[in-house]
């Protein structure tokens, strides 16, 4: 038996069906706010996207966006599709779950990666040449 996802007590469906003044007064106070405010020129064309992908997709392509737009919030309506976050190196490729609700697309694509050093020696500097042997 699995569980339905709700967030804040309304289903997947009815938070697609709801107004956006409604949704808005859902979320955490800094997204609230942020949405009150209103979109930025950047948020506004990825929205544009978004609806454009949406379309699509119900029309059987599946098409991925692409954005550096880090700071947009996760809205009810962006459920289901793919879209790639920049992370200022490459485009990172995620699926949006009904779960990322309320969060920023910037926190599923991690800027700074795992430093990963190589053995002594190789690609080295002058001074690090000599390795002594044991």
């Amino acid at each position: 038996m699995s569980r339905e996802f709700t967030y804040r007590g309304y289903t997947t469906a009815q938070l697609m069906g709801m107004p956006m003044d409604e949704f808005i007064r859902l979320l955490p106070s800094r997204q609230r706010r942020s949405l009150l405010r209103g979109l930025t020129p950047e948020q506004r064309s990825l929205f544009e996207r978004i609806r454009k992908a949406k379309t699509s997709q119900a029309k059987g392509k599946k098409l991925v966006v692409r954005t550096h737009c880090r700071d947009m919030i996760i809205l009810p309506e962006m459920i289901g599709l793919t879209i790639s976050v920049h992370n200022g190196k490459e485009f990172i490729p995620t699926e949006i779950l009904p779960e990322m609700i309320g969060r920023y697309l910037g926190e599923f694509a991690i800027t700074c990666g795992k430093v990963q050093h190589g053995a002594p020696g190789l690609k080295a500097t002058r001074s690090s040449m000599f390795i002594p042997l044991k």
